[in-house]
């Protein structure tokens, strides 16, 4: 049969090419895409030649593809040899480093310099060598990863009639690959050759974008199927667009004739699926293809915090430059009262340039006031606060064995700040999984309660599905229905009076043999009952009397048929089966002329014939009783479009089952039994969706019985009651997309043999394309009828949170369809503008539209919602829901997540025009201040529509908008696009400079995902495309509450009290430096040797803030969940304040004082010299710096024990060893026994013990009593007491316990 339809298809093309009009030509009025110049003219710009490698043009290969990469990839940054060269460059590309550079080469200058020069040289080599440590391990990963990647096998044409095994790294442009089922594809390839008989392939995009629902790539138009491509006979020139990041679109032509579009690419890293081989040639490589354009490495955003500390460190600039200054004019003046002095020596430098001098060797010596090493300080703390954060068991998701992902690495501290939250609705508030609850047909209601009570038995589950989502079985009883009477007379009918009831239903069990998220199912999403009454099923059995094809059929029935009719075939659903693996595909073999049968037999043995692979069938076609034209359709045309196979019974399941066993054959042949290796039972069936909608759309009409059993590319079939299989022609799919807001397929109807369209979209575009018929009074009014109807079902279904969706379909003449295919035609095969005229011509299919009903369907709550935005409103936190529903469904959903509260004042924003727009933003920014004096009201929300925000989003009505939401408690916006989430949040960010986050679950979150200071993405139902786009992915929105109010507060508070810390101690110890240039005439001495000043912030003090930055808390997880208030401390930036940072510079100087002048008084009259003087203020200071760390720590544990007893034994070790041993180390001065000296005196303590009490008495008296009394005067009273508790109850743990996070 394969090769008929082959010779079929090849005489078609002849016959087309010879009278220069194919079947898909254009019209007359329609230029015409089959010319070569045309196709030249189309692919503007430049572009790329591809040619075959091993085909009859080799000889040109290399001159062609000459510019065009190898398949190797590369993404490390650096070579063995590149490396030191580079990564310096890359180094000094940040202002600190360049500055200590500059330090460094001033301090060889030697008018100016003020230590050894290796000395000062030892900071900045140290960081620069750290840095380049974590950069080289960073890039040593990336290198392995690259080598695995490369060296993956791929089997390649060798140009001998063969196939070799190659590696990745070897596969150039222009080469024929072969690829079998469930292999990687290594390169972006053409796709030329598929073993499915309709030049289909199936490809699974995880690896590129996450969705693992399959997408289909067809071979390019044209091209021969039905025997393998001969590569060595190919012949043809591809000339496509130059490499680009776009992955939804690819053009160019083929032998300067035929299109070439994104259907028929093949992308890098993409996978094999249901296809058992296919051949294509490369036409991007390597760095080349769209996947690796696309890789532009981790997310980098500066945060606030960081910022605000950039400012803070300019602060600490012109800081160090009035202390040099005054030391410069100091010395200056100093010189010029001395000229005369017999112990100076005579230097013919003027006190002025004298004080130059001195300006740049005082910036050596206070180069400790610029924090170098707090930049690489903060990237390990923010590297530790990561890692604790993605081991929380909390936000562990045991089903989908998932973790949250900490995927931008630089902002852990602004989730302590967010102020607002802009959240979709579907699958990130709710499950995501649809359950099937109402439909209307007709004008008629026909509510399914027994799927509302199976409902609620889910909702007091244990969540034992949660976050699963593995590819179930969808079970639907075949069991034989008594005829009972129908009436129809309520406006609102149970479905219980339209189908019988299943029995003998056992749970479902997921397929072991399908990934996760394969498709979308779950126990909810299709576990319905069939009501038990039979009046669905009697009228839906008039469709196998003969008589319903003569004469006309009620109303009632055609509505019913074509309302699940479109359920069942409008979608893009693969039918699988749950024991095959997932790389079997089941599709329609090529049908050949058949008629409508006079009987109905075994759907069982059937479908196991149907959808058995490997092997040829055969079947028998049964003559019609009913007169038709020799089985051909209006058009002349063999009847291959409306077939209704009769299978003969006997041939698959258990004798009795289905009738008479028999194996007699027709007058044309049988299916073979015996050519089955397998049989596909009527309940095992298995439908992969591309969304949560889709797949209960098909299960609901599976569960009344009307059931789509095979998918493929040119055939549909479909079983009804009463009538059996039927298998219906697929002229044409019309994919969803975000500007039409629908779907439409294309069919030739199985009984009436008309085209029809079948359109299901959002409720809002749906009504406003169904129009009544003209010139029949009757059937105009009763679409009026239906559509008033209709519209109410849909209010009430939006009013008990239900989503919505309307089904219509359009009937099309001969003639009409034949224009229009031309016309779509010409925009399928167009290389420019090939999506806008796609887009024309589905609109223009898809009017004058008849209505035949809607859907309501239950997309229930994610577990503690309502107690995640409580706890965030609590926390002072703005919740805006941004969706696209209906305007009653989100409100409907905001009441059940308590984000609008029984108490508030419902704003409502509906209107038509700009002019509306605005006086009804004043109108209700009136009505709110009239209402803020009410009593009974705690706040406002707002409700916006999608037309309305398009207007306030306008510059001239965004101010009023913007006043108006400010004050509201909460902000829903309905109908939103994508566009105008990202706008309302940019919009809100900028002018109200507050910190936004964005949290999704879909490709429609991405672009409010990206503007957000923080983007959260929920790995759910809708793909990975939201994931992929955010700074966090967590599989819940529960999670948002313990990553904000806990992970957030701690990261803010940790990361700015380290940052203050560090700024802290600077100042603290280059002040000592500073007030003893008062008492050695400004020259820019140090009372201490040069090792220690250098190693004082590099080593001794260095390491206790990382700890500090990783491990405090300040209040306790459970502290901050119960009392979300505390969040407001972060929102206010109080931990990091201006006036927090000035008193903490007083207080550093203070501390420097006192650490200065206690010495200096006690060893006043002694006979000490400068070192001696020098090292009780060191280890003073010392002591002072770790103390008070000890002092502001909330958690002190064994680990803050030992690294703050081990930085003071390694300060008095060092020093001491130093002091034994250095003979010659710090010229000109000789530390030799000074400290050993100085340790031996009990004078020496007892000035540590008192200028550390004296320095740190006023830190521990406001830490201790000022800030109590602040948080119970300015915070409620359960919280005020609840803080109280925690900061007076600070003490050492030394357990292990302490360090869990």
């Amino acid at each position: 049969m394969e090769q008929i339809h082959w010779v079929r298809h090849r005489w078609q093309q002849l016959v087309a090419a010879e009278s220069g009009r194919g079947r898909y030509s254009a019209p007359d009025a329609v230029p015409t895409k089959s010319s070569p110049k045309l196709h030249s003219a189309q692919l503007t710009g430049k572009r790329r030649t591809v040619i075959a490698r091993h085909g009859p043009y080799q000889h040109e290969y290399d001159s062609v593809s000459k510019g065009c990469q190898g398949n190797g990839i590369r993404t490390t940054k650096y070579s063995l040899l590149s490396f030191i060269p580079m990564n310096l460059f890359q180094q000094f590309h940040r202002v600190a480093n360049l500055y200590f550079l500059f330090l460094v080469m001033l301090n060889w200058v030697p008018v100016v310099e003020a230590f050894q020069k290796e000395i000062t040289m030892i900071p900045l080599v140290v960081v620069l060598i750290v840095i380049a440590i974590k950069d080289a391990l960073e890039d040593y990963r990336r290198y392995r990863f690259d080598q695995k990647v490369n060296n993956n096998i791929a089997t390649v044409y060798s140009g001998s009639q063969t196939y070799v095994d190659q590696r990745w790294q070897d596969v150039r442009v222009g080469d024929f690959v072969r690829l079998s089922c469930n292999e990687i594809i290594p390169a972006d390839m053409l796709l030329l050759y598929s073993s499915d008989l309709h030049g289909v392939c199936y490809i699974e995009t995880a690896n590129l974008d996450g969705e693992t629902n399959l997408k289909q790539r067809q071979v390019v138009r044209d091209l021969p199927q039905g025997s393998e491509l001969t590569p060595e006979n190919f012949h043809s020139r591809i000339e496509c667009e130059n490499p680009n990041n776009d992955l939804s679109r690819f053009r160019g032509y083929i032998n300067a004739r035929v299109g070439l579009h994104n259907d028929n690419l093949l992308l890098r890293s993409c996978t094999i699926r249901n296809t058992e081989t296919i051949i294509g040639i490369v036409v991007y490589a390597g760095h080349e293809t769209k996947a690796m354009k696309n890789n532009s490495g981790p997310r980098y955003k500066r945060s606030k915090l960081e910022r605000r500390m950039n400012m803070d460190i300019l602060w600490s600039v012109v800081l160090l430059v009035i202390m040099c200054l005054t030391a410069a004019i100091g010395h200056g003046l100093w010189l010029r009262n001395l000229e005369e002095a017999s112990f100076l020596i005579p230097d013919t430098t003027s006190p002025a340039l004298a004080g130059f001098y001195l300006f740049w060797t005082m910036i050596i010596v206070l180069q400790v006031l610029i924090p170098v090493s707090l930049y690489v300080s903060i990237e390990i703390v923010k590297l530790g606060q990561i890692f604790f954060i993605q081991n929380d068991v909390d936000f562990y998701n045991e089903y989908l064995d998932s973790r949250i992902q900490c995927r931008a690495l630089n902002i852990t501290e602004d989730l302590g700040q967010i102020q607002y939250v802009f959240s979709d609705k579907t699958g990130t508030l709710t499950e995501n999984k649809m359950v099937f609850r109402r439909c209307t047909i007709a004008g008629v209601e026909y509510p399914h309660e027994e799927n509302a009570r199976r409902l609620e038995v889910y909702k007091q589950e244990d969540d034992e599905a949660m976050g699963r989502s593995h590819t179930l079985k969808s079970r639907a009883s075949a069991k034989s229905l008594s005829c009972k009477s129908l009436s129809c007379n309520r406006s609102s009918v149970s479905l219980h009076t339209l189908t019988g009831h299943s029995e003998g239903e056992g749970e479902e069990t997921p397929s072991p043999t399908l990934p996760r998220h394969s498709a979308f199912s779950s126990p909810m999403s299709f576990a319905m009952r069939p009501p038990e009454d039979a009046r669905f099923f009697v009228i839906l059995n008039c469709l196998s009397s003969p008589l319903f094809l003569l004469a006309d059929a009620s109303m009632e029935l055609t509505y019913i048929v074509d309302f699940f009719m479109a359920l069942a075939i409008c979608n893009t659903v693969v039918v699988s089966s749950p024991n095959q693996p997932r790389h079997v595909r089941f599709s329609l073999p090529r049908f050949s002329t058949l008629s409508p049968p006079h009987t109905t037999e075994s759907t069982r043995s059937f479908t196991g014939r149907l959808f058995a692979r490997g092997k040829p069938a055969s079947f028998t076609p049964t003559p019609s009783p009913i007169p038709t034209k020799r089985g051909t359709d209006p058009d002349g045309e063999p009847n291959f479009e409306a077939s209704i196979l009769i299978i003969k019974p006997g041939l698959a399941g258990p004798p009795g089952e289905d009738g008479d066993q028999g194996d007699e054959e027709g007058e044309h042949g049988s299916w073979k039994a015996q050519d089955l290796p397998c049989e596909l039972g009527a309940d095992e069936l298995i439908y992969e969706a591309e969304s949560p909608d889709e797949a209960a759309l098909v299960h609901a009409a599976r569960a009344y019985h009307c059931t789509l059993r095979g998918h493929s590319l040119e055939r549909l079939l479909v079983e009804l009651p009463g009538m059996g299989n039927l298998a219906v022609r697929l002229l044409h799919i019309l994919p969803f997309d975000s500007t039409r807001k629908r779907m439409s397929v294309v069919v030739r109807h199985p009984l009436t043999k008309q085209v029809v369209v079948y359109t299901k979209g959002a409720d809002s575009v749906i009504m406003d394309l169904a129009e009544s018929p003209k010139g029949a009074e009757q059937s105009e009014s009763r679409q009026g009828h239906i559509r008033e109807q209709t519209q109410k079902h849909l209010d009430n279904y939006a009013r008990e949170g239900l989503r919505t969706l309307c089904i219509a379909k359009r009937v099309l003449e001969e003639e009409e369809y034949e224009v229009w295919l031309k016309r779509h035609a010409f925009a399928e095969t167009s290389i420019e503008n090939r999506e806008e005229l796609l887009l024309e011509s589905a609109q223009r299919l898809e009017t004058n539209l008849t209505l035949l009903g809607a859907t309501g369907i239950v997309d229930r709550l994610q577990e503690e919602v309502p107690e995640t935005i409580e706890a965030l409103q609590r926390a002072g936190v703005k919740v805006w829901v941004l969706t696209g529903d209906k305007q009653e469904t989100a409100i409907n959903i905001a009441c059940a997540c308590k984000l609008l509260r029984s108490t508030d004042h419902l704003l409502t924003a509906n209107c038509g025009s700009k002019e509306a727009c605005k006086a009804l933003l004043l109108e209700l920014r009136a009505e709110m201040e009239c209402g803020e004096a009410a009593e009974g009201t705690s706040g406002f929300t707002l409700v916006v529509d999608g037309r309305t925000l398009e207007f306030a989003l306008q510059e001239d009505l965004k101010g009023d908008f913007l006043e108006l939401s400010r004050c509201c408690r909460a902000v829903i916006c309905c109908r939103s696009t994508p566009l105008q989430k990202s706008q309302v949040v940019r919009l809100v960010q900028d002018q109200l400079q507050v910190m936004t986050l964005a949290i999704g679950d879909g490709a429609n979150d991405v672009s409010m995902i990206q503007v957000a200071d923080v983007g959260i993405g929920i790995s759910g139902q809708e793909g990975m495309q939201a994931v992929m786009s955010s700074d966090f992915a967590i599989s819940r929105f529960k999670h948002l509450r313990k990553l904000l109010l806990v992970h957030g507060h701690w990261c803010y508070t940790r990361l700015a009290n380290m940052i203050l810390y560090f700024f802290y101690k600077n100042v603290m110890y280059v002040n000592l430096l500073f007030w003893y240039q008062f008492f050695c005439g400004f020259s820019g001495s140090v009372m201490t040797n040069s090792w220690v000043l250098i190693f004082f912030n590099l080593l001794f003090t260095s390491v206790p803030p990382l700890l500090y930055g990783i491990l405090d808390k300040d209040v306790s997880a459970d502290t901050l969940i119960k009392l979300p208030e505390l969040y407001k401390s972060g929102q206010n930036s109080k931990a990091y304040l201006t006036s927090t940072f000035w008193l903490t510079m007083l207080d550093a100087i203070y501390q420097s004082l006192v650490c200065f002048f206690v010495p200096y008084f006690a060893y006043a009259g002694s006979d000490a010299d400068m070192l001696s003087f020098g090292s009780p203020i060191n280890a003073s200071s010392l002591l002072i710096i770790l103390l008070h760390q000890v002092i502001e720590s909330r958690t002190l544990t064994w680990l803050h024990a030992l690294l703050l007893m081990g930085s003071a034994l390694f300060y008095f070790s060092f020093t001491l060893v130093f002091s034994v041993v250095c003979v010659t180390c710090s010229p000109p001065n000789n530390p030799l026994g000074v400290d050993k000296l100085q340790m031996s005196q009990p004078l020496f303590y007892g000035v540590c013990a008192l200028t550390t009490m004296l320095a740190l008495l006023p830190r521990y008296t406001i830490t201790n009593t000022v800030v109590p009394t602040f948080f119970r005067e300015n915070l409620k009273p359960e919280v005020s007491s609840s803080t109280w508790k925690i900061q007076t109850s600070r003490s050492l743990t030394l357990t292990s316990d302490s360090l869990q996070s």
